[in-house]
This record gives structure tokens, C-alpha cells and sequence, in this order.
């Protein structure tokens, strides 16, 4: 007799749908028997990891066969220099995707319910169902996060919000207006986790820095990450700042050894070299317009993103995914957003750019 190991699981888990990623180029060509594709589904960094942060995981891996410091105090101390905080304000985790599931997991029980934006990353609603956390989603207007509706979804069970801003997959954003509302109307008691995994592409002066506003409010936690502007998606480090109180709830959460050694070594390595983030915004900043007069020039429709992709209106998202797909492009097709029309185009070179347009207006 065989279990049924299904039933046997915990019943939030076996009825969980997973996170599907961008696929990656090595599935593809090995499904289709093609080469030369191109990836333009996870809003990768074009230009990819900086040479200083290259040549240090290079070195670390020298001492691969030793464990890496949990505590990350090297690491925790340049970014507390980079970002002008304390070591204590700090808490470092293997992407940002694990600091919002030490989020989830130190601070809700699952009486308790947490408010999400309609179309906010994927990731934060999984995470909470995991852990049986109802989600209070707020609707939004326009693609764009509605503070009016994210403070109305709040009840008396609610222990955490989750902004995304700027937001994946809609690229749109919160400005400095509506962020100062949701402060002040949120009582002291429920954090306000802000995801800024995007933040480096933000130039718009209405865009509030998180960051800015922690010392004035305790229950707010900035979560940023190493995977976009700096290149490093595949070695998942991201950090949290937040107030000493809570870092250190959430660092008693953390597994040991949730960094790598090189991983470490590498953000460490990639902070002094901020001329590659600036060359990474720039090229982003050159592929948006690109992007934009080639779709305009299409007559597709597109959500204004401040980030480095776009999210399209091509009518039925996953058709033309799967026609992209046989093309040697891959994007991200919305359906698990509720946005079954749209596809979200990572933003690249300019000739990856220019081949995404080609294609694209002759499989339409």
C-alpha cells in the first residue's frame, strides 16, 4: 500500500499553485532544437554582474569548502556605510524573496490577514497562502496601486501591508503624495513592508526613497535586492532595513548560513562600483525609448513602467507568448496576474530590443 503523500502534506502547501519563472534559454532550445535565443522574461540586467563583483566571487570560491559568516558582518557593514544605517538595521537573506518569507513567518500567525495590491508581485501572495495568511487585495485603478483601497482592506486581523514599488509586473508606482497617506493612516502596529527591487531604475523626483522616511516610522521594513541593477539574479542575495527591533526578530527567523560566501563577496564587490549600475540605468533608460516608438509604431498598447521592462497589451498574452516562444524569444506571459492579455518584455540590448520588435509585429 502506498501513502498518499498529498494528503499527508500541509494542507496550504498541497493546494498551492507554484511560482512559475521565466523559462530558461537551456529548456527552450533543448524542447524546440533551436539556438540563439533570447531571454526577455525575468528582467534580467543586460550587461549582467560588474567585473569587480565577477572577479570577487571568483575569489571566494577559493574558500568554498568553508562556511560563510552568518551573520554576513562584512557584507552587513558596507552596506550600512553605502546606505547610512547601522549594522542593526540590517538583515541580509538569500534574495528578497526569503526576507518577505521571514517576514511572513515572524510576524503572522494564520489568524491573521495581510493586504496586498491586486497586481503586486506574484511571490508575496504565495507566500502568504503557504503559511494559511488571509489576503486582503485591494483593487487597483489603472494599473497602479490604490492607497485609498489598500487602507480600506485593512480590518482588525490585519498585521502587515505589502507595497511593491515600483510594482512588478505593471512597472507603474506609488509617488511621495500617496506614500505619506499610507504612513500616516496606518496604525503603528502593522508593518508596512515596502519591496524595492526596482528602485535603482527610479528616477522620477515624485518616487519616495523608502529609506528616507525609517527614521520617522518604527513599522516600516525596505526590502532591495541584488538581482536587477547589479547583476547578480543567479547568486539571490537581497537585504531588508528596518528599525534595530524588528531586524532583530527577523535575523532570529533566519536560518544559518542563508548567504553564500560568494554571493557575499560579490555584493560586497558590486557597491564600489556604482559607474556599472549607472551604466545599467542608462541602457535601460536608451532600451524604454526604443521600445516605446517600436510599439507605438505597432499601435500595441503598454503600461508606462518606470522600471526595466514593459507590460504589453498584445490581446491574448499566452499566444503570443507561445509564438515568441518558437521564435527563440522568451517573455513572461500575465495569466497568473489576471492580466491574461498583457506580456511583460524585460527591457535589454539594443539589438535583443530591436528583434523582440521585428518578431513580434509579424507573429501578431
Amino acid at each position: 500500500m502506498i501513502a498518499d503523500f498529498r494528503a499527508l502534506a500541509n494542507h496550504f502547501i498541497a493546494n498551492l499553485t507554484p511560482y512559475q519563472p521565466g523559462k530558461p534559454i537551456e529548456e527552450l532550445e533543448r524542447e524546440l532544437g533551436i539556438t540563439s535565443s533570447i531571454k526577455l522574461a525575468s528582467n534580467e540586467n543586460p550587461l549582467g554582474a560588474s567585473q569587480k563583483a565577477l572577479q570577487a566571487a571568483q575569489y571566494a570560491l577559493q574558500k568554498a569548502h568553508i562556511y560563510p559568516d552568518g551573520n554576513c558582518y562584512e557584507l552587513k557593514k558596507n552596506l550600512s556605510t553605502f546606505l547610512s544605517v547601522t549594522a542593526e538595521n540590517l538583515t541580509i537573506g538569500n534574495g528578497s524573496e526569503n526576507i518577505l518569507e521571514l517576514i511572513v513567518k515572524a510576524y503572522l500567525h494564520q489568524e491573521d490577514s495581510a493586504v496586498v495590491s491586486q497586481y503586486a508581485f506574484l511571490t508575496i501572495p504565495i507566500i502568504l497562502k503557504s503559511y494559511g495568511i488571509k489576503i486582503n487585495m485591494a483593487p487597483e485603478k489603472n494599473w497602479k496601486t490604490d492607497v485609498k483601497a489598500m487602507l480600506n482592506a485593512i480590518d482588525e486581523k490585519t498585521r502587515v501591508l505589502f507595497l511593491v514599488n515600483p510594482n512588478n509586473p505593471t512597472g507603474t508606482y506609488t509617488n511621495k503624495k500617496d506614500f505619506i497617506t499610507l504612513l500616516e493612516n496606518i496604525p503603528p502596529h502593522i508593518l508596512i513592508v515596502v519591496d524595492e527591487a526596482y528602485f535603482e531604475y527610479s528616477t522620477q523626483e515624485d518616487y519616495p526613497d523608502a529609506l528616507g522616511y525609517l527614521s520617522h516610522y518604527s513599522n516600516l521594513i525596505v526590502t532591495r535586492t541584488f538581482s536587477k541593477a547589479y547583476g547578480l539574479a543567479g547568486l539571490r542575495l537581497g537585504y531588508a532595513i528596518s528599525s534595530p527591533e524588528i531586524a532583530d526578530i527577523l535575523n532570529r527567523a533566519r536560518l544559518p548560513f542563508n548567504v553564500n560566501s560568494i554571493a557575499a563577496s560579490a555584493a560586497i564587490a558590486a557597491l564600489t562600483d556604482q559607474n556599472h549600475v549607472k551604466k545599467s540605468i542608462q541602457l535601460n533608460q536608451q532600451g524604454m525609448i526604443q521600445l516605446i516608438e517600436g510599439l507605438k509604431n505597432l499601435q500595441l498598447d503598454y503600461i508606462p513602467s518606470i522600471c526595466n521592462f514593459l507590460t504589453i497589451d498584445v490581446g491574448n498574452g499566452e499566444t503570443i507568448y507561445q509564438k515568441l516562444l518558437r521564435e527563440g524569444i522568451i517573455v513572461r506571459p500575465l495569466k497568473a496576474y489576471g492580466m491574461p492579455r498583457h506580456i511583460r518584455v524585460t527591457i535589454s540590448t539594443a539589438e535583443q530590443n530591436e528583434r523582440f520588435l521585428q518578431t513580434i509585429s509579424t507573429i501578431r
